[in-house]
């Protein structure tokens, strides 16, 4: 599958532009003699939808989602990593319509978007052979995939259907979408298939359409102001009579530089590759320079990115193999020695005002939950090694030996939808109000479901659990998979104060839309809340 997209990234269309961009520059173009007319053709010419993809979600959609919650935080440490204040914006809510990253994942959504409909258009005048309606339906499906991104963060967001049209889009409210990407999802799933092999992994299939619907159903009254709980615990039910995933029994294998087809219960992922799609760079961006070493990484990491204490704190179940994702206090080599940093007493901590700062000091390095700041208006732990190793990091994404030592890309597989989060919607449905419901014979109770989970993560059986709890079981199970956002926004949450945010403000839920859009397209009007 990444040969694949690799062939396809570089025969397909660019069709990385934004939505209000109606003149975008064909790159190649299809003529009788290379018109899609096989099934693999069908497959290579679509290779730009996926590809598209994967360029923006683990990185600047990701951060998007993660780092305006508590799960993922990247301070400035003495001026590095500011970056103009972005990721800071980010965390204190306070981000507006000039942020980098918000343009960023607006243009990029709105690419993909674009993408499906040129290649649905191309489709469409391609011979009636088998294997067509199976391609247009994994388009479409792909096409709802990137709305319901774009929905989640901006809400209100141009429709738009036809590629290369002669007018600007006209915005469309959140309740047009919600409507649009049902009906879109419920047209395809016949023409969709239900096998799950690798020939089929990343790419659509019935059940990532109900995975789909499940969450936007989950999410129907943050969405539409109506509640469709019940709806959403059939599409879960959908996939779990299907009986074609199954609960990885080693929690760290669904993230590991080698995960792929082999792993049973991804539902829909983006394949990276460190030579060949590029994206993945966690252990870029996470991981502290001490710990190359370690793990044989073949670059030097930026340490730039943790999380905070109250959401580390989060991980307290006995025995949670979960927990083991995390690296937190003194940190040791696999053979049991300490990892020693070689500094001065200055180095170590800039406030040293003893009588030697320039003598040698082998520090063992330790990583602390707390992050107190020494620039409180620009969100800056400092850069010696104290500040250095502010933060606990995550090791979720396994690092990777085969990264590529001069992009620092790893070859992770990154899960959109796995049956780990199907069991968890579905519970949360049921606490919400919808009947609890049985898949093959057995009665599925929230009790049920998320022991199911715990009983993988070798901890205690859920009791009576109840909602919050159950967002509690949500932070354990999916961190830094990007749903952290959605999460808090559906319980309640995301106004609440963490770290160093103390913004309160509901219509910081949607983002803004970004003034250049709004300057190319007058049709757009912007979110309450932003200037």
């Amino acid at each position: 599958m990444k040969k694949i997209l690799l062939y396809s990234a570089i025969c397909g269309a660019a069709l990385l532009s934004a939505c209000t961009k109606l003149d975008v520059k064909v790159e190649s173009e299809y003529v009788n003699e290379n018109f899609p007319n096989t099934q693999e053709g069908f497959l290579a010419a679509s290779g730009p939808i996926y590809s598209q993809l994967a360029s923006g979600f683990a990185v600047d959609y990701w951060r998007l989602q993660e780092l305006s919650t508590d799960e993922a935080i990247i301070p400035a440490r003495d001026g590095n990593y500011d970056d103009g204040g972005q990721y800071r914006f980010l965390h204190l809510h306070t981000y507006t319509k000039d942020h980098p990253t918000v343009r960023s994942v607006w243009q990029w959504g709105f690419g993909g978007i674009n993408a499906c409909n040129r290649i649905y258009e191309l489709f469409q005048n391609a011979a009636d052979i088998p294997g067509k309606q199976a391609s247009i339906a994994e388009i479409r499906t792909m096409r709802a995939l990137y709305y319901y991104f774009m929905m989640d963060l901006y809400a209100n967001i141009p429709l738009i259907t036809k590629f290369n049209a002669p007018e600007l889009p006209k915005q469309a409210n959140r309740a047009t979408i919600f409507a649009f990407i049902e009906k879109e999802l419920k047209e395809v799933i016949p023409s969709l298939t239900d096998k799950v092999n690798q020939q089929t992994y990343s790419r659509p299939t019935k059940w990532l359409a109900f995975a789909i619907l499940q969450k936007m159903y989950l999410n129907a009254e943050v969405y539409i102001n109506k509640s469709m709980y019940t709806e959403s615990v059939a599409m879960g039910d959908s996939i779990l009579a299907g009986n074609k995933y199954s609960l990885s029994s080693d929690f760290a294998s669904i993230f590991a530089p080698d995960n792929g087809p082999s792993t049973p219960e991804i539902i829909f992922a983006i394949p990276y590759d460190a030579n060949i799609i590029e994206g993945n760079q966690f252990s870029r961006f996470g991981l502290h320079t001490g710990l190359q070493n370690k793990y044989g990484l073949p670059f030097r990491p930026s340490i730039a990115m943790s999380t905070i204490k109250s959401f580390y704190e989060k991980f307290n179940l006995p025995n949670d193999t979960r927990n083991s994702t995390w690296l937190a206090g003194k940190q040791y080599n696999f053979d049991g020695s300490p990892i020693l940093i070689s500094t001065t007493n200055k180095g170590l901590d800039d406030t040293y005002s003893g009588p030697d700062p320039s003598a040698p000091v082998k520090w063992h390095l330790e990583f602390t939950p707390e992050m107190p700041l020494k620039k409180v208006e620009t969100m800056d732990v400092g850069n010696d090694e104290l500040g250095k190793a502010r933060g606990v990091r995550s090791i979720k994404y396994y690092p990777d030996k085969g990264a590529n030592p001069s992009t620092r890309n790893s070859n992770n597989d990154v899960p959109i939808f796995r049956l780990a989060d199907v069991l968890l919607m579905k519970a949360e449905a049921i606490l919400r109000g919808a009947a609890p419901t049985a898949v093959a014979g057995e009665m599925q109770t929230a009790d049920v479901l998320v022991t199911k989970l715990r009983t993988r993560a070798k901890t205690e059986a859920a009791k009576n659990i109840t909602l919050d709890e159950l967002l509690e079981e949500r932070a354990r199970e999916m961190a830094w998979e990007a749903w952290r956002r959605n999460d808090l926004i559906r319980f309640g949450k995301y106004e609440a104060a963490w770290g160093y945010k103390t913004d309160n403000d509901v219509r910081k839920r949607i983002y803004p839309i970004p003034a250049t859009e709004i300057t190319l397209n007058t049709n757009l009007t912007q979110n309450p809340g932003y200037n």
